[in-house]
């Protein structure tokens, strides 16, 4: 079973990563644009493009037993400055968004690889 969480912010995404953590499942983030509240829609047009690629995906797994962390950036203006926490903290490193990856590893797909089905189906292999 896939079990899924929503966030939004830096300090929301550490605390509930390290939650999640500590259950000793694999925990996947994706971290997208903020959606707009009048349209559900996230501001960042790779984000949206690759949110129903990976939501497929993650239908798939319904027998494994992951953690699924979807983490909101925040507006595009906080996105855009470069000294915010997603992009200099050591845990994220951000470049762009969309971009998921297996916590606490290496592996990352960025932007457009996000709406790639084979390369997100290769992500959730270990």
């Amino acid at each position: 079973m896939v079990n899924k969480f929503t966030v939004e912010g830096f300090e929301s995404f550490i605390e509930k990563a390290e939650a999640l953590k500590s259950t000793g499942k694999p925990t996947y983030v994706l971290f997208s644009g903020s959606k707009d509240p009048a349209t559900g829609k996230s501001w960042c047009p790779d984000c949206v493009v690759a949110d129903p690629v990976i939501n497929n995906v993650l239908d798939k797994l319904e027998s494994e037993d992951v953690n699924f962390l979807y983490v909101s950036v925040g507006p595009r203006t906080f996105w855009k400055d470069q000294s915010n926490p997603f992009r200099t903290d050591l845990r994220t490193k951000l470049k762009s968004v969309p971009t998921l990856f297996k916590y606490g590893s290496s592996k990352r797909l960025e932007e457009r690889q996000c709406s790639n089905p084979n390369l997100v189906e290769m992500l959730f292999e270990d």
